[in-house]
């Protein structure tokens, strides 16, 4: 009998809808800061903070979820993650859980619809769904290239 490989997720919400990325690209999870203006930066980029002397870009995932924007609450957390490419903040409402999903339990996304941008897959639990993200396609290869310029000018 073959064995199941179990994935982990960080659950976060926006507007109460839980999306989900990998636990492996996770670093960690804060309080919202303050988020420095970056000039020049794509629309999907927020700003900058500084992690451990690092500069960060912040990823304004409502805007890419398409979700209403709105002013960014005490209670907000940032997502510490990292792409192929560079760490990354994003800004969501709250992070709610870890979850384990069995591999062969995660729906493909490309299986129910090819055009789903930064969708992995779907999680069915027993009270819902979880969108699964795809943290390297959050940006374009334009809008990293903006955000590398940007960057480099600040």
């Amino acid at each position: 009998m073959p064995i199941a490989m179990i994935n982990q997720y960080v659950v976060f919400v926006l507007d109460e809808q839980r999306y989900a990325l990998h636990l492996s690209v996770v670093d960690r999870v804060v309080h919202a800061v303050h988020i420095t203006a970056l000039p020049q930066a794509p629309d999907i980029v927020l700003g900058v903070i500084s992690m451990q002397g690092r500069i960060v870009p912040v990823i304004n995932v409502r805007r890419r979820f398409r979700h209403l924007e709105r002013a960014i609450a005490l209670t907000d957390q940032l997502i510490f993650a990292r792409t192929a490419r560079r760490v990354v903040a994003l800004l969501v409402d709250r992070v709610i859980n870890i979850v384990e999903c069995a591999e062969q339990d995660l729906i493909v996304a490309r299986n129910m619809a090819p055009a789903i941008d930064y969708v992995e897959g779907v999680i069915r639990l027993k009270d819902g769904l979880i969108l699964v993200h795809d943290l390297d396609a959050f940006l374009s290869l334009e809008e990293e290239a903006s955000v590398d310029r940007a960057m480099g000018a600040a």
